[in-house]
Formats: C-alpha cells, sequence, structure tokens
C-alpha cells in the first residue's frame, strides 16, 4: 500500500479536527504528530484542565498565543477567526466550531457518547479512543454515523484498529483467520541468570527453568508458568474492553470467558492458539484472546502489538516462509502473523486522512454486537451500594471482567455500563451484574445501548 497515493489530496486540503482528552498519552501523542502534518490543523480543543492543557501545547513547544481559552460561541467565533486553537472546557463549545472530525479521547463513557453523538448527527467524523464507550455503544454509533452519512472509527495506534487492520488485511488477502490477539500491556520479563522476573518497576525471585521450553504438553507448561508467577497480575481489564470492540468489528469470538492469557513467548504464538486437537489451548476457532509477553531482558519486546493465526495451506510454501524466519508452528499447520507495535496517536493521523479523504473507517463500518463485555462480582453487594470504578486499569472494586458471546449475555450489563452505578438490588458474590438492578436512570450511555443493532 502506497499511503502517499492513497492519501494524495493531503497536498490540497486541510482537515480541521478537534481533540477531547489532549492530556493523556494517546491525545499528547497525536498533537506531536499533528506539528508535522500541515494538512492537519488542530481547530480545538476541549479538557477540563485547561491551565493543564495549555502547560501540555507549551511542552511540546506550540507558540504561547497558539490556543486561546473559550468560555462561549462568541470567544471560539473569535478564536477560530483569528486563526487560534479554540481552547474549551465544556464540550457542548464544540458544536459552534467548523470541524471534519472529532478525536475522543476522554476515556469518559458519559460523556463520550455525548460527544460523539453531538458530532455524527452535524455531519462531522468521529475517531473514538474512547474504548470503553465504543465496547457498549460502537455499533448503535457505527449506524448512526452511517444515517448521517459520515464516518465513525477506532483510531490506529491503538491495539482494537491494529488488530481489525490485522484481521481485514488477512481475509482480504485468503488467508483463514483461527485466532486474533493482542498482547497484554506489560511485559514479563525473565532473567535465567538472577533467577528473578520483572514487571514494570517489581522484581521478585523465580525460576522457570523448568518450563522455560514449551515442550509436547503445552497446556501444561502454561500452567506451570502461571503459578510460578503467581505473585504478579496476569489479567487486566483494558484487554477485555479492546477486544469486545474487535469481536464486534470483526465477528471474531471469545476464545474464553475470563481469555487465557497464556504467558508466551513471541516464537511461541503459532503453537499456542491453535486448537486443542493440535497441541494448543483453544477450543473452537475464529477467536480473540491475549497472551502475557514473556521475554529474557535481551529479547525483543512485542511492544503492544498484536497477532493473526492463520491456517497453512501448502506445507512447501511454509516451509519456504519458516526458512525466512516467519513464524510456524512445529507442526506446520499454523502460522502467527503479526505486528510488533502500537503507537497511540502517532498512528492516528493516518485513521483521520482515510475517515476525511477518502470516507472510509480504519474500524469496522459492518460493526454489530458479537460480544459483550460483563461484570462478575467477587464478594456480596448490597442495594445502595456503588459500583466504583477508578485507577488506570478502570477496574470495579469487586468484581471482575469477562468477555463472552452476545447470544449467552442475557440480562447482563455492559461492564462499562454498569461501572459507577449504584445497585438497586442486593447482587450475590458470583453473579453477573445485571441490568435490572443499576440504578439507570439519565444515563445517556444505556441509551445509546438499547439503540445497539441486533445481528
Amino acid at each position: 500500500m502506497n499511503y502517499e497515493h492513497l492519501f494524495a489530496d493531503l497536498a490540497t486540503k486541510t482537515i480541521r479536527m478537534a481533540l477531547v482528552g489532549p492530556k493523556g498519552g494517546f491525545g499528547r501523542s497525536l498533537l506531536v504528530q499533528c506539528r508535522a502534518l500541515p494538512a492537519l490543523e488542530i481547530a480545538a480543543l476541549c479538557d477540563l484542565d485547561l491551565d493543564g492543557t495549555l502547560a501540555t501545547l507549551a511542552s511540546l513547544g506550540f507558540a504561547a498565543d497558539a490556543a486561546k481559552v473559550c468560555n462561549n460561541a462568541a470567544d471560539v467565533r473569535a478564536a477560530r477567526e483569528a486563526g487560534r486553537i479554540a481552547l474549551v472546557g465544556d464540550h457542548a463549545l464544540l458544536d459552534d466550531i467548523a470541524l471534519d472530525i472529532v478525536v475522543e479521547a476522554t476515556g469518559q463513557p458519559e460523556v463520550s457518547i455525548k460527544i460523539a453523538q453531538a458530532a455524527l448527527r452535524r455531519g462531522v467524523h468521529v475517531a473514538m479512543a474512547t474504548k470503553e464507550t465504543d465496547s457498549v455503544a460502537g455499533p448503535y454509533l457505527n449506524q448512526l454515523a452511517l444515517e448521517n452519512n459520515v464516518v465513525y472509527t477506532t483510531p490506529d495506534g491503538d491495539q482494537p484498529s491494529n488488530l481489525i487492520g490485522l484481521v481485514t488485511w488477512a481475509r482480504v488477502l485468503g488467508f483463514e483467520v483461527v485466532a486474533a490477539g493482542k498482547s497484554s500491556e506489560y511485559d514479563f520479563i525473565y532473567d535465567p541468570d538472577e533467577k528473578s522476573i520483572g514487571y514494570l518497576d517489581q522484581r521478585h525471585a523465580a525460576s522457570l527453568a523448568s518450563c522455560w521450553t514449551l515442550g509436547a504438553d503445552i497446556p501444561a507448561t502454561l500452567a506451570a508458568r502461571s503459578k510460578a508467577l503467581a505473585m504478579l497480575p496476569q489479567s487486566a481489564t483494558p484487554d477485555y474492553c479492546e477486544l469486545n470492540v474487535v469481536a464486534n468489528s470483526t465477528g471474531l469470538l471469545p476464545a474464553a470467558d475470563a481469555l487465557n492469557y497464556p504467558l508466551a513467548r513471541l516464537t511461541e504464538l503459532a503453537d499456542i492458539f491453535v486448537p486443542k486437537e493440535d497441541g494448543g489451548i483453544l477450543e473452537r476457532t475464529g477467536v480473540v484472546d491475549v497472551f502475557n509477553c514473556l521475554r529474557r531482558p535481551d529479547d525483543v519486546s512485542f511492544g503492544g502489538g498484536v497477532f493473526v493465526i492463520v491456517r497453512c495451506k501448502d506445507d512447501e510454501t511454509w516451509e519456504l516462509l519458516r526458512q525466512k524466519g516467519h513464524l510456524v508452528n512445529k507442526n506446520g499447520g499454523y502460522a502467527c502473523i503479526y505486528l510488533p507495535y502500537h503507537l497511540m496517536g502517532l498512528e492516528t493521523p493516518a485513521s483521520l486522512f482515510s475517515a476525511v479523504l477518502t470516507g472510509r473507517p480504519t474500524g469496522s463500518s459492518k460493526q454489530l454486537p458479537h460480544a459483550r463485555m460483563v461484570a462478575r462480582t467477587s464478594r456480596d453487594f448490597k442495594a445502595g451500594e456503588t459500583l466504583s470504578m477508578g485507577g488506570h486499569h478502570h477496574t470495579i472494586d469487586g468484581a471482575d471482567a469477562l468477555l463472552i458471546d452476545q447470544a449467552k449475555a442475557g440480562n447482563a450489563a455492559p461492564f462499562y455500563l454498569a461501572a459507577n452505578k449504584r445497585l438497586m438490588a442486593d447482587i450475590a458474590k458470583g453473579t453477573l451484574v445485571p441490568l435490572d438492578a443499576l440504578d439507570l436512570q439519565g444515563s445517556a450511555l444505556y441509551d445509546a445501548w438499547q439503540r445497539n443493532p441486533s445481528l
């Protein structure tokens, strides 16, 4: 694919963008890339922390007068007429700005759903980086975009969009996608000399000598690794959210309700994510799943990347590719194709260009609710309590995330719809949080979820 040909119109067009949530890692990295792209004009920035946003711009080298704080529509008009970025704290003021696309990156579903709906209804494209919102109401927002002749898309640079791209690339080329997945957020770095494992800034004594090599009994080896590293977290709530988005966009179903999370080295993926009858861990094919990247200090990281496992259809072809260094499993029946990176907002302009210049999403244009991320209680809850969500990983205190088939979800509430809602009834430990136990009065996200198309 020659991207300079695909986006040749960049030489003559200017794309007016609003970024909501510019202070986070995603927003900041997108602002970095905008500075190198004259065709991408930052028309507006929206954040409750106006001083913090101005500080972010200053730290990136923007001129002191690049942005103007706007408190009303008149301020917005004055800022734009002067060629300055309109900096707003109230997202409703975005409606007063001429825009081609809104990038939504607040991470706050009840807010982001309102921002996305308002933009789509007035004919503005939306790139949804708040995957929590997409996991609940992505199919509806996609449908709303089609009704208004605009694009709703996941943005490249986030794992969901990158994985959707890899899956659809494989399908267009005629590959059978057996499994598609991603690595979880942080690597597990094993030092065999010190017999220790590093994870973020933690270091623990651990020996993987007896299970470092995958061996003939793959499930047993993976179980031994998990047990040896039981002192470390081996799952993360955002993974369920991201793979919910991918499932809805591709039709691939969850490999397991709790996802599998094998501690796996990059070279092992084509042996692990294959059917059980072929020595792997999968109960079925055509699935999404996640692994924890296990490596030595001198091994390359997977970089938070994405992969597909495809079925090999000609032994001679794949043996040739194995000789060239490609990952083919030991039986020669499956291969792993992967992208060992996701670069956050540095990649996102490709999605913005695709939406505005070609009218096509880098996500799916046929999104349907194939899976549902839900919350299962890990303790008893009483009516009147709140399912409080917090932390970097947006966990609900007292509940675990699962990703289940839409067909068996029944009355279970989507995870991010349940988050921060007050309970109207008791819920026993081990129960999927039901919709009818939640106080959903006034929830814009619930209203949007109810508008999702059905399969």
